[in-house]
């Protein structure tokens, strides 16, 4: 292939890739979905040009042109990380404790009910048939008996990447059922509250009366951290827009929801983010036959860390 060819071939692609390369320079971004597709044929076309030896300047051109396509790429992409970051670190805690009054509430309903539920069937053990069925009971029983799991067959990396999955769509759909359950004025939210605290405190009662608790305590202990919590935080964002629809206030109720769902969206985000770390502390942490005390302190780490993190994470020196 002559030069002449070549570069009647690939000149218009070049001439926009750097036009395109100096408008994303300007911060004008009309164009930029068009920068990963030029800036590949860019470098077959450059590799072309060294392999043929087709021209010196012409590969000086076209390793420029490489260079910049490049640059602008990695800063993009480690812009996506940085935003990633600072949602993280500080739009998602302070969301959160932008609605500290919810959030507070649901915990103490929450974990208040599941100790009185706890209380009450460990004083009256048949209290768990009332509301779980002999067949989920007898089944629960046998996943955490020690003995039985010690003669189970062990976990391999297939079978934890399997129940990773499960354990996101089942934390994800609990989570989003809370959450969309408030728009029933914040009554499917709290039914959900309660039909979850009522099963852990009645299933760790249980357990515990029946000598399983450390199998148990020590198997949620971990994930439990963020995959509570960010069912929790989703309940308050439910709550949120039950109240926008039971209280509009001045505005009419559509706006009041949308501007609800506006301030809920970070919530959201981060709660869904927890849960599939939760989910992956669940899959590949929590069954690993590890000394229980290990577990416990571990698990203790993760419960301070969630809460140093919402409560203090993006805090200013105004807060």
């Amino acid at each position: 292939m002559t030069l002449e060819v070549f570069e009647a071939r690939g000149r218009a692609r070049w001439d926009r890739l750097a036009g395109l390369l100096a408008e994303l320079e300007r911060s004008e971004t009309r164009g930029a979905a068009e920068l990963p597709p030029l800036y590949r044929q860019l470098c077959h076309d450059l590799a072309l040009a060294r392999e043929r030896q087709v021209s010196g300047t012409l590969v000086t051109e076209l390793n420029d042109l490489a260079l910049a396509g490049h640059r602008l790429l990695y800063q993009a992409r480690t812009g996506e990380v940085r935003g990633i970051g600072r949602f993280l670190s500080i739009d998602f805690p302070r969301a959160v404790r932008l609605e500290w009054r919810l959030v507070a509430g649901l915990h103490a309903l929450f974990y208040g009910l599941a100790l009185l539920l706890g209380l009450l069937a460990w004083r009256n053990p048949d209290l768990i048939y009332s509301f779980i069925s002999p067949e989920s009971v007898s089944e629960i029983e046998a996943m955490y008996d020690a003995a039985g799991a010690a003669e189970g067959p062990a976990r391999t990396a297939g079978s934890d990447a399997t129940m990773f999955g499960f354990y996101i769509w089942n934390n994800v759909s609990i989570a989003f059922r809370t959450f969309a359950s408030g728009l029933a004025f914040g009554i499917g939210t709290l039914v959900s509250v309660v039909a979850n605290a009522l099963n852990l405190g009645l299933i760790a009662s249980h357990l515990a009366r029946e000598g399983s608790g450390e199998p148990f305590f020590s198997f949620v202990i971990g994930h439990g951290a963020f995959e509570l919590t960010a069912i929790l935080l989703s309940g308050a964002a439910g709550m949120r827009l039950g109240l926008a629809v039971l209280a509009p206030g001045a505005r009419s109720r559509i706006a009041a929801l949308r501007a609800a769902a506006l301030r809920s969206l970070p919530i959201i985000a981060g709660a869904a983010l927890m849960l599939v770390l939760a989910a992956a502390i669940e899959a590949f942490w929590s069954p690993r036959e590890i000394p229980a005390q290990l577990k416990y302190a571990v698990g203790a780490g993760l419960w301070a860390l969630v809460g140093v993190w919402l409560g203090a994470a993006g805090r200013s020196r105004a807060d």
